[in-house]
């Protein structure tokens, strides 16, 4: 992979498949002791010292099963790791467990730092999610597809720059089924009583607006998870996940 001679810019989106191996010139991030050579996880899944910065910082969070115990979701819940850079993904997805691997009732789920990967969270509160499952397990390459899934939330390219859509992505490995999702921080409409500039991406949004915004991701999720035409993606408004219970809400959008 060729080398890059411009240094990467906080705000400009990350394309996770042109990251240099080595970057050209040095930085204080390159040299972690005198005489060190730039190092990237490529070259050491451990003992990197090259980073690029993400344009968010993001945490991976694990839900393990449940014991039969009357565990509540905050004792399944576990926080892994924060990281902000290519590297640092990089080097947390060579050290986990690949989701084929984790066990029935098991969840990943990788958020932006500072949200928790629940429907309570203030940010997460009026939104939904995008989601399909795979009810063909031993068919589908569930490692390849959610690794492409977290690239592309962490690449920024699930949605336009200035969005401030997307929460979040999960994975659940369940009997029956594999499920990927996307959450995002609103259902497509503006909420009553509130400003928009409050629960989406930027102020003055219309209703219209946010629909389009969601519907975009959508399409783009359904890229990434190279779907064909006649499969679908669903959204669904958390509030009415909550409602449903143990049955699925009703689909508010499908692409």
């Amino acid at each position: 992979m060729a080398a890059t001679s411009e240094t990467p810019n906080m705000d400009q989106q990350v394309d996770l498949s042109t990251i240099p191996i080595s970057p050209n010139g040095k930085s204080e991030s390159t040299e972690a002791k005198d005489g060190d050579k730039p190092v990237t996880v490529f070259h050491d899944k451990d003992n990197f010292n090259v980073k690029h910065p993400l344009q968010n910082k993001w945490t991976l969070w694990f839900t393990k099963p449940p014991s039969g115990k009357g565990d509540n979701w905050n004792d399944l819940l576990k926080e892994v790791i924060t990281f902000d850079s290519v590297e640092e993904f990089w080097g947390v997805y060579n050290n986990v467990a690949p989701v084929s691997d984790l066990a029935l009732k098991s969840d990943y789920h990788l958020f932006k730092a500072g949200v928790r990967p629940e429907w309570e969270d203030p940010q997460n509160k009026h939104g939904g999610k995008w989601s399909f499952q795979y009810k063909e397990k031993r068919n589908v390459d569930i490692d390849r597809l959610w690794l492409q899934v977290m690239m592309g939330a962490i690449g920024e390219t699930l949605e336009e720059e200035d969005d401030g859509e997307v929460m979040g992505v999960v994975v659940n490995v369940r009997k029956a089924f594999y499920r990927i999702g996307v959450w995002t921080r609103t259902i497509g409409k503006s909420i009553p009583g509130r400003g928009d500039g409050d629960v989406a991406g930027g102020k003055g949004r219309s209703g219209e607006k946010s629909k389009d915004i969601l519907m975009s991701i959508g399409r783009r999720f359904k890229e990434v998870l190279e779907l064909p035409n006649n499969e679908q993606v669903e959204f669904s408004g958390h509030s009415d996940s909550a409602h449903a219970g143990s049955t699925r809400a009703k689909a508010k959008y499908t692409v």
